[in-house]
């Protein structure tokens, strides 16, 4: 009659940990309660300075109806600058907007985006009417507005305090051929504005600037200020 040896292999300490129940408890509780921790003791930048408000103005929409300060009253909103017939930096200020568009969608009516032509000589209503439908524009959330030179200097220059210039010819090279254009020196900022009318700062249109300015709009949508 034969002897056969047997050899008990004991389980490692991580075999010993992965079986038992106490350990997956802990580790579960871990995982969902830790994001949660951070979250809640996470310290968040300081808030953006009031740098002025903006005076009261009516101006006119491409709906050709007033529109001012007053229907953007507990909105977060933000400003940009431009003409329907740039022939320079406007086309991509526009499409840097139509992406801001997409992004401040989950806000709803709570942000609006505000265009302001510098050319209120050419872009009637009717002009940023079918402007704002070639872009596709929401019009309950991107309103683009028109007006007197005067009304938009004192709104533009005085209010939001960047430049709009005049008027003046320029030459460019349109598919080869040299051509005389008109452009209109404005600001290439867009300019963010609390709920109560406030500017709160200034943004250049590079990724990093529109990215830092989409944190910003979503710190201010979420805080207690009035």
């Amino acid at each position: 009659m034969s002897t056969t040896v047997g050899y008990v292999r004991k389980n490692t300490f991580i075999e010993k940990l992965v079986a038992n129940k106490l350990f997956w408890f802990l580790f579960i509780a871990f995982t969902f309660s830790y994001p949660i921790y951070k979250s809640i003791n996470r310290e968040l930048p300081p808030p953006l300075p009031k740098l002025y408000k903006v005076p009261e103005y009516t101006l006119t929409n491409s709906f050709n109806k007033p529109f001012g300060s007053k229907d953007l009253e507990g909105k977060i909103y933000i400003a940009g600058f431009a003409f329907t017939s740039c022939p320079t930096t406007c086309p991509a200020l526009m499409e840097k907007m139509d992406k801001i568009q997409k992004r401040v969608r989950g806000l709803g009516t709570n942000i609006a985006l505000v265009t302001y032509t510098v050319d209120p000589e050419y872009d009637t209503p009717e002009v940023l009417f079918k402007f704002a439908r070639k872009r596709h524009a929401n019009p309950y959330v991107w309103t683009f507005l028109t007006g007197s030179e005067a009304d938009l200097k004192r709104t533009i220059i005085d209010g939001f305090k960047v430049p709009m210039g005049k008027r003046e010819p320029i030459t460019g090279n349109v598919d080869g051929e040299e051509v005389s254009l008109i452009d209109i020196a404005h600001s290439e900022k867009f300019v963010l504005v609390d709920k109560s009318g406030y500017v709160r700062s200034y943004y250049e249109t590079d990724k990093h600037s529109i990215n830092q300015m989409m944190i910003d709009v979503g710190l201010l949508a979420n805080s207690l200020e009035k």
